[in-house]
């Protein structure tokens, strides 16, 4: 299935933790193929997050993981997992310390 409706929308949460950088977020519905547009359309919504989850070769930063439904992303650098309408995305920072 492809994203031709303009209601067909992936939602996308986020970790409470990204609120220190972002504190208007919230769940963001966004159209998207692949979780690259996907981000891509939240960097429109939340200039400088793009930033924040990725590195300067557009790979996603150490610290950040994407699950599409219960299940990781698989490609990390090129962000090609694709999407389908109705998925849920969760952008997630891993924490450290003790």
């Amino acid at each position: 299935m492809t994203f031709n409706d303009p209601h067909d929308m992936v939602t996308v949460q986020f970790t409470p933790a990204l609120r220190r950088f972002f504190p208007d977020l919230t769940a963001v519905d966004v159209q998207g193929e692949t979780v690259r547009e996907v981000l891509n359309g939240i960097e429109a919504k939340y200039p400088g997050m793009k930033s924040y989850l990725m590195d300067d070769q557009g790979s996603l930063r150490q610290h950040v993981n994407i699950f599409v439904g219960g299940a990781r992303i698989e490609d990390d650098r090129e962000l090609s997992d694709s999407l389908q309408p109705g998925d849920e995305v969760y952008v997630m920072q891993a924490l450290s310390g003790g």
